[in-house]
């Protein structure tokens, strides 16, 4: 099969979270955090176990389990409206109860597809740094309790 698009721009990608409604399954719907003006990727590294034995001239290694690293950034222009929506997200992870985890979703317009992470937000808006002629953006560290991978995709949109 031969592959006719050369690639997909990042052009209208949005990302969103949601609160599971029913432990353990993705939401049905997900709120934008509008002005992201970066999104890191999730990077997921292989262990290597040693499999050899006395008699192996070379090592053998076989894969372990794979590592998201633990964290993953998100960069947003920051302006009065994204500290608003991102201090509704932080409390809105806060209220959590009965074991239920918050979704975040990197929608394409591009793409059937989107990619899904369980994670934790940061328990504040970090201060972001200030030089001269510069765009202010925050960066904030999620930690990545779960790395879904590529589901059906549903768009976010504005609270």
């Amino acid at each position: 099969m031969a592959v006719n698009t050369a690639g997909v721009s990042s052009l209208g990608v949005k990302l969103g979270y949601a609160v599971e409604a029913t432990k353990g399954e993705k939401p049905s719907a997900f709120t934008w955090l509008e002005r992201c003006n970066s999104i890191g990727g999730i990077t997921l590294d292989t262990e290597q176990i040693d499999a050899s034995a006395l008699e192996d001239e070379i090592s053998r290694y076989v894969a372990g389990r794979q590592d998201t690293g633990g964290t993953w950034e998100v960069v947003f222009n920051i302006c009065d409206e994204v500290v608003e929506q991102l201090e509704t997200m932080i409390s809105d992870y806060s209220g959590l109860a009965d074991g239920k985890k918050m979704w975040f979703e990197v929608w394409s317009p591009y793409l059937a597809e989107a990619f899904y992470v369980v994670a934790q937000p940061p328990k504040h808006i970090p201060m972001p740094e200030f030089s001269q002629n510069e765009l202010q953006t925050v960066t904030m560290t999620f930690t990545v309790e779960e790395y879904k991978g590529m589901s059906t995709a549903i768009e976010p949109t504005a609270a």
